[in-house]
């Protein structure tokens, strides 16, 4: 269906005429047509190219690295909530490139606004998303006009990406890896011989991170960050012999995807050596909307524009605690025991928080 018919099911549906005031207004749920095309080429091209996104790398370099500081004052025997300290530092990360600042009330957004185009940036400060979507309003040089609410609803769609998404990722990976001994071993292993000698990891050198990657497709696998994928066709059509009619809903589960026998041997078992190559036809297989049986951030024009940025906030986070720390369960749990369970919500979470406890380690 969206190999050949995308362009018929490139529709979002909204479930409230008031969700739709203004949830529409951001690049997720925005209604396809010329509005759409202009703000996602303004999000791919500007506001969340791979340029834009590595200009923030000082900002999640700091932002994780006072994570770590923060794990080794605490006390060695006590369990740490890891859901908490990740989820905030994804929200701060994303707050430090939206805005250029953290803001822990976001109802004091207008006020940001007014006070951006008030003020201007320092030469050497990176541009924030929020600087670069005020120019866009500003100059008016695009063929679409930006309003404040606009400007708001495409922040928010960043904030789920960049905070919710990507912290829910990396809690995901942590639990899968604390529920495979050998992958946290492996995982280590590579990190703290590629880093070796140095006080921190960087972004420079996260390319060299291969099994660390592998890691990644594979709890992107089984735990992608949206479930639920909404489509509405545009127009009748006709897919495998079925009359499908105008407005029809389609939801794509990318959960089931990722877990369908047909394309994964022994789907529920977390393997990451199945994307390396020695392990039949995954070997290829990425998350970048070209491989239908595996889409954690969607496909074709639907896809996530925000990937590159959520796929930021989750491999130096992961690295640096890897890096750093060896980690243990609390008392009473063992991998074997370890609880699994999932929660629905906007993405889906843990049912239980991750509690751990670090144990610095000096590689």
């Amino acid at each position: 269906m969206m190999r050949t018919h995308d362009v018929i099911f490139s529709q979002r549906s909204l479930a409230s005429p008031e969700a739709n005031m203004y949830v529409s207004k951001g690049i997720i749920f925005c209604p396809y047509g010329d509005y759409w095309r202009q703000l996602r080429r303004v999000c791919t091209q500007e506001l969340l190219s791979l340029k834009c996104v590595k200009s923030f790398r000082s900002i999640r370099e700091e932002e994780v690295a006072s994570l770590i500081g923060d794990l080794h004052s605490s006390k060695g025997s006590l369990a740490i909530n890891l859901n908490e300290k990740i989820f905030s530092l994804t929200c701060s990360i994303t707050a430090r490139a939206a805005f250029g600042k953290k803001c822990k009330k976001q109802e004091a957004f207008i006020e940001i606004v007014k006070e951006d185009k008030a003020t201007s940036m320092d030469e050497d400060e990176a541009e924030s998303l929020l600087d670069v979507l005020s120019n866009i309003q500003g100059h008016g040089d695009h063929e679409f006009s930006l309003e404040t609410r606009n400007i708001k609803a495409v922040i928010l769609d960043i904030f789920i990406a960049g905070g919710e998404t990507s912290s829910t990722v990396v809690e995901w990976a942590m639990s899968e890896m604390l529920k495979n001994p050998k992958v946290m071993e492996k995982a280590q292993a590579e990190v703290r011989l590629v880093f070796g000698g140095k006080e921190n990891v960087n972004e420079e050198d996260l390319h060299k991170l291969e099994f660390m990657d592998l890691v990644i497709k594979e709890f992107l696998r089984l735990h992608p960050p949206v479930t639920l994928l909404p489509r509405e066709s545009r127009e009748s059509s006709v897919i495998v012999g079925y009359q499908i009619p105008e407005k029809t809903k389609i939801i794509f589960n990318t959960w089931e995807m990722g877990r369908d026998p047909k394309y994964w041997s022994d789907p529920e078992m977390f393997y990451p050596e199945s994307f390396d190559g020695e392990s039949g036809t995954t070997s290829s297989t990425d998350f970048k909307g070209n491989d239908f049986e595996f889409i954690p951030f969607g496909a074709r024009r639907r896809m996530c524009p925000e990937m590159l940025f959520a796929m930021a906030d989750i491999k130096l986070p992961l690295a640096q605690l890897l890096f750093h720390f060896d980690w243990k369960l609390p008392d009473g749990i063992n991998h074997e025991s370890f609880d699994m369970s999932e929660s629905l919500g906007l993405t889906v979470k843990r049912k239980r928080d991750l509690y751990l406890i670090p144990i610095p380690c000096v590689p």
